[in-house]
């Protein structure tokens, strides 16, 4: 039979890995859309095309949200 503390750190460990993970990916989407956000003000101020920033900017930040939500849904259902 298994020792009851083998179970609690056992779960501990999976509690501070899905943790850890969620922190990682709140990271990465914000290294991620810092990095978006720079392109699309050096597209609008040095390349001359603010429309297009502007509609890349958006979508970017959308497509990121819905990538990184649908990401995390999945995993969540293992």
């Amino acid at each position: 039979m298994a020792d009851i503390s083998t179970l609690a750190a056992a779960r501990e460990l999976r509690e501070h890995r899905r943790s850890f993970v969620g922190f990682e990916r709140l990271v990465l989407f914000s290294i991620l859309h810092v990095l978006l956000v720079l392109g699309c003000l050096a597209l609008a101020f040095l390349g001359h095309a603010p429309l297009v920033a502007a509609l890349l900017g958006v979508g970017g930040s959308l497509a990121m949200i819905v990538a990184f939500v649908v990401r995390g849904l999945s995993d969540n259902t293992r």
